[in-house]
């Protein structure tokens, strides 16, 4: 197979003019990273880690350092993710004070006879790991203060506009072996409740990934999307003889219909071919495949370079 790699930098109501140029940067990065981490061997599960850590790094986007901060004006972070050769998964919620939770998400996949961490638990076990702590200063933006700060002004938590807050980061592969896998994190939706969990960190709805359909990792309205399924939904489609582009189309259409949610996703089938997607105004993307990169943050505005 010929190795594959697209990644996500969340689903977005609008990306100020000044912040375009360090997002499509950043974006590009992250699949630069995972697909080196293909050409060089990798598995589809080392290159989803590997594309999500460098935009958990990125301040720009919403994981890790650059999380959106809860009504508390603390980060608390979602992580998911999944091997499509045997289905192992992993997961984290609500996690603090560690600076890459996809990586604790592979940990629990790899480490625990469990899928899911949680909170405290989920703390213990990064501990035990050796994953080090980082104050969560570290984690925190001048501009998420500022966007707590807006949103608390402007409405309630019940209230919240669903085109403000869809911001998640994932990544989809598919290795030279026939491997597929998807990574998601995110730092949640600004001003959310203590505790709240979106579909980011769940199975099916934050990402899916199977070796005999496909994978892909979506962003959005949270609640939305896990009241949908919407990633288990859109490779359902698959599944069905859909190419990658309807699937897309399809499962993110019945989202918006039957609940006005709006989001994005990424996804690729055993063949090879992908697609990204989204309701939202725009969604940085990059996709790395045949040394080419492709890339956009708007409908209409895609990027095709050699790769390096």
């Amino acid at each position: 197979m010929n190795p594959v790699v697209v990644v996500h930098g969340g689903g977005a109501s609008n990306i100020s003019k000044d912040r375009k140029e360090r997002v499509r940067q950043g974006i590009i990065r992250a699949a630069t990273v995972g697909y080196n981490i293909l050409q060089e061997g990798g598995s589809a599960v080392d290159a989803v880690e590997g594309a999500v850590t460098v935009l958990e790094d990125d301040p720009e986007f919403n994981a890790g350092c650059g999380s959106v901060l809860n009504v508390n004006g603390e980060v608390e972070m979602d992580a998911s993710i999944m091997n499509g050769k045997d289905l192992s998964s992993g997961a984290v919620s609500a996690v603090r004070c560690i600076a890459n939770p996809i990586k604790l998400a592979r940990l629990v996949m790899e480490k625990t006879p469990h899928c899911f961490l949680t909170d405290q638990g989920a703390a213990k076990f990064a501990a035990d790991m050796g994953v080090p702590e980082v104050p969560e200063k570290q984690l925190i933006t001048e501009r998420n203060i500022k966007h707590l700060e807006k949103e608390k002004n402007e409405k309630s938590a019940q209230k919240t506009d669903q085109q403000k807050d869809l911001g998640t980061v994932g990544a989809v592969a598919l290795d030279s072996e026939g491997n597929v896998a998807y990574a998601t994190s995110t730092g949640g939706i600004v001003n959310k409740m203590a505790g709240r969990v979106g579909d980011t960190p769940c199975v099916g709805s934050g990402g899916y990934a199977d070796n005999h359909i496909g994978a892909i990792s979506t962003t959005g309205h949270g609640e939305s999307i896990l009241k949908v399924n919407l990633a288990r939904l859109a490779l359902f489609h698959i599944e069905q003889g859909k190419t990658v582009a309807e699937a897309a189309d399809l499962s993110l259409g019945y989202m918006k219909s039957k609940l006005k949610g709006l989001g994005g996703v990424i996804l690729i089938n055993t063949a090879g071919d992908w697609a990204v997607k989204w309701t939202s105004t725009s969604m940085p993307w990059a996709a790395a495949k045949d040394g080419k990169l492709h890339s956009g943050i708007d409908l209409d505005d895609t990027s095709i370079t050699d790769l390096p």
